[in-house]
């Protein structure tokens, strides 16, 4: 079809021509070209905007498996402090809260807890049960300063050590791309960012103790580094603490030789069922941030 600048003087408009590309698997590489009527309607228009699919009943679907969750993690949160729980304190947890009690006091205590918190990291080694023992001991207050400080020490050790095993760390993220592009979307960017990325993958489910290495390798600051590690372990340190504070709560409830009441039992039930669903929240919300955050690096970098 020819079309001359005639035409165009004399008014007349070249129809629109749009072509429809189907595959054909009998033609092996071969596509199929036709053309796309104003009667037809065209699967797919470069530039179109496809429209978003209607809602369903998913979200509802999705509550509902989670109420059901929730009664079940109470019910079995009811079974543990009724009969689990007692059985376990008298035999595991009350000898050794007696054996602390006898050998330190306080300030040793203290120190102890300080100390473990602090080194604990550094040796590749969990500090967990030493949170429990600032809960058990000293309860939210003073517990958390102790541990938010000596979690400070905690972290840095680690991120000096390994910035002397720079490229050997580098080296070993390199083996793993997949989960070292999370990490490196810490290392760029501007300080909030840094601060926000290092909070996000303290408080996801990357292990705490091969970050404190391997961050140094991802050229994040040291100081959105240590702000970012305590801010995203706050939610982790007020979990320890009450999870001690659980431990003494049931230790002396089976020492004393009476089971807790009926209002105790609902209190310490609705206490870890929320201290479990704000876990699995904040966990899901950093995940999800984080995958958010990783997409628009390579959005930069293409």
């Amino acid at each position: 079809m020819t079309y001359s600048k005639d035409d165009h003087a004399r008014g007349d408009m070249a129809p629109e021509l749009m072509l429809r590309i189907q595959t054909d698997d009998h033609n092996g590489d071969y596509v199929k070209l036709s053309a796309i009527t104003e009667d037809s309607q065209p699967e797919l228009r470069l530039g179109a905007v496809a429209e978003p699919p209607p809602p369903s009943g998913g979200s509802l679907w999705y509550w509902l498996k989670l109420v059901v969750l929730v009664i079940c993690l109470g019910f079995l949160a009811a079974v543990f402090f009724k009969w689990v729980g007692p059985f376990f304190m008298d035999k595991e947890i009350i000898p050794i809260i007696n054996w602390e009690r006898r050998s330190f006091s306080t300030p040793v205590l203290t120190v102890l807890v300080f100390a473990s918190v602090a080194l604990f990291p550094t040796l590749l080694l969990p500090s967990s049960p030493s949170m429990w023992v600032a809960g058990m001991t000293f309860s939210y207050g003073f517990g958390f300063l102790l541990i938010i400080s000596a979690a400070a020490i905690g972290v840095s050790l680690p991120f000096f050590i390994g910035s002397i095993f720079y490229h050997k760390i580098q080296g070993w993220l390199e083996k793993y791309p997949k989960k070292a592009s999370i990490l490196r979307s810490a290392g760029g960017g501007t300080w909030f960012h840094q601060f926000r990325t290092v909070a996000l993958i303290r408080i996801s489910p990357f292990p705490y103790i091969l970050y404190n290495y391997c961050a140094v390798a991802t050229n994040v600051s040291y100081g959105p580094y240590i702000l970012g590690s305590l801010v995203g372990m706050v939610p982790e340190i007020f979990v320890a603490i009450y999870t001690g504070i659980l431990i003494q709560t049931l230790a002396n409830a089976s020492h004393e030789g009476h089971p807790l009441s009926a209002p105790q039992i609902i209190f310490n039930v609705v206490g870890f069922c929320v201290t479990v669903a704000t876990t699995i929240f904040f966990t899901v919300y950093a995940k999800r941030r984080l995958k958010e955050l990783q997409g628009e690096d390579e959005l930069l970098l293409q």
